[in-house]
């Protein structure tokens, strides 16, 4: 069977506008679906796709709508098995302006195959971060009525901060669900019926009367947990209801006892699984903890979508002007304040309180004083492993000042950062570097200062092997960092540069919970020490012995 599929895809390659051998695709994937289904969905997807490429290309009308009632009948057969087709089917007959999906579906669909991946128990936990408004709680919406139909009698529990919150998913599940209203669900799940609803209680049975409804949607915290089961999914949306919350500690940690002990208490037997959406607000929330607790599980899955990409560009800026443009994103970020931006816009929730270096508390330039610095100094935190950064910022010293103007602040791979860091310390003419020779440090700082020499760089490159502990001297030395050293202001850099990158994880550093990077805050520890071994002795140009 499959042989045969290959070779009508074959013919349908060669001859695009064959479409008798697009039907012949059809009827042979329904019939591979007798025998394996997924073997017949994987061809039914391949085949929508193909008719999606050929739509645009076509101009006779009578050809356009005998391919459209192919790619409605296509669609229709995959759905019950796959989401991605569901979400397209369910709304075929919505008027264009009204359809959720397909106008975000280039930047949903990675989020609809992972949340299939939960459905076929190829993970069993999916966290999803996007920035508000963005439509994962909608999308979550159509994976309960999807699941509702492909196991109605498994009951499913969906939990959130506030009544009013799930009794608005709630209805929309319902507005799915109404067989007189604008989806096709009974399209997808013929002879299924909702048995019975209860408006109060936030409750849905689909087929048959049965003790624990197939949706059942409450509030963390209600005490009523004795009501609810989970066996087919435990479903969490946006648990912190708000600023108010995320800024105390105290109340996260309650939040998270009482998802322990409450929602989660629910999933019955090894086959429920867990999807958690929200949009992250602090380090300490349920979404952030899961993703420190089984980060590097292979059975769960973490999806964190920032609003700007790496080149400030929107990631949400969805087709047919729904969405957010990238001059939309960047006005919001301007009147934010930077912790309240990263953490719900950009997915890095931050520490606010506990703080090492606040943006406000830093020491601001536009450019450099006049005249000639004393010195040119440098440090290097070479890269580890791993997402691990190599840092290397410079130094003009004026005095007791020390203006940070340049830096690398790059996890590439090592043949990369090593070039670059030679780069810098030519391009900057830096007179005085300290490489950390923990690890790598060492062959690493060999390495540059002989690259350095064959460029013509005046570099004196020194290394130091430390024993102290990190956070220690982060903390310790964040004082003379504050006091003596100069950042440029925002306006000068972009925040994807690695100045931008730099001033990014400097500060986000906390005393309090797990922090993702610490090696700028640890490499400006090192220029602290290094400088304050230099008080005193006259930094100057001198010829090299070789």
């Amino acid at each position: 069977m499959e042989q045969l599929l290959k070779t009508i895809l074959e013919t349908i390659r060669i001859s695009p506008g064959h479409y008798q051998a697009l039907e012949d695709l059809y009827y042979t994937s329904l019939e591979a679906m007798k025998r394996d289904v997924k073997l017949g969905v994987r061809y039914l997807k391949i085949l929508s796709e193909l008719i999606e490429k050929r739509m645009p290309t076509l101009r006779d009308e009578s050809e356009i709508r005998r391919l459209f009632a192919l790619h409605k009948k296509v669609l229709l057969a995959a759905a019950p098995h796959d989401f991605d087709s569901y979400l397209l089917y369910v709304e075929w007959n919505r008027d264009p302006d009204k359809k959720f999906y397909p106008p975000r579906r280039k930047v949903l669909k990675q989020v609809a195959e992972a949340m299939q991946d939960l459905a076929e128990r190829k993970i069993r936990l999916l966290t999803i971060s996007l920035p508000p408004g963005t439509g994962k709680t909608t999308l979550a919406i159509f994976y309960l009525t999807w699941l509702a139909g492909r196991n109605p009698n498994e009951p499913m529990l969906s939990g959130s901060h506030s009544n009013a919150f799930i009794r608005g998913v709630y209805d929309e599940c319902l507005r799915i669900l109404d067989p007189e209203g604008e989806y096709l669900w009974h399209d997808v799940f013929p002879g299924i019926q909702v048995s019975s609803t209860n408006a109060k209680d936030c409750r849905i049975d689909i087929d048959k009367k049965q003790r624990f409804e197939t949706l059942e949607f409450t509030s963390i915290g209600t005490g009523n947990a004795g009501l609810y089961r989970a066996m087919n999914l435990l479903y969490c949306d946006d648990l912190v209801s708000g600023i108010e919350v995320a800024l105390s500690k105290e109340r996260l940690d309650k939040l998270w006892e009482t998802y322990t002990t409450d929602l989660r208490q629910r999933k019955q037997g090894d086959h429920c699984v867990e999807l958690h959406i929200a949009t992250p607000w602090s380090v300490h929330d349920v979404i952030a903890r899961l993703q420190q607790k089984y980060g590097d599980d292979d059975d769960a899955r973490f999806i964190n979508i920032p609003a700007l990409d790496e080149n400030d560009e929107s990631n949400f800026d969805y087709d047919y002007g729904v969405g957010y443009s990238t001059a939309t994103l960047r006005a919001q970020r301007e009147i934010m304040d930077d912790a309240s931006w990263r953490a719900l816009y950009m997915c890095q929730p931050i520490e606010r309180e506990g703080l090492v270096y606040s943006e406000d508390e830093l020491r601001r330039y536009f450019e450099l004083p006049k005249g000639d610095p004393d010195g040119i100094i440098a440090v290097c935190d070479t890269k580890d492993k791993g997402a691990d950064y190599a840092f290397l910022p410079v130094a003009y010293v004026y005095g007791e000042d020390y203006y940070i103007d340049d830096c690398i602040c790059d996890n590439n791979l090592p043949n990369i950062v090593d070039a670059r860091l030679t780069e810098i310390l030519v391009r900057d003419k830096v007179q005085m570097c300290r490489f950390e020779s923990n690890s790598a440090g060492g062959r690493v700082a060999e390495k540059v200062q002989e690259a350095v020499k064959e460029k013509g760089g005046i570099t004196h490159i020194t290394t130091k092997f430390t024993t102290a502990n990190k956070e220690t001297k982060i903390i310790v030395n964040s004082a003379w960092v504050k006091e003596h050293c100069l950042f440029k202001d925002d306006s000068m850099y972009k925040r994807k540069s690695d100045y931008g990158k730099m001033m990014n994880f400097l500060c986000s550093y906390t005393m309090a919970g797990k922090n993702a990077h610490d090696d700028v805050p640890d490499g400006m520890a090192m220029l602290a020490e290094y400088a304050q071994s230099l008080v005193g002795a006259k930094v100057q140009i001198f010829k090299r012995p070789f």
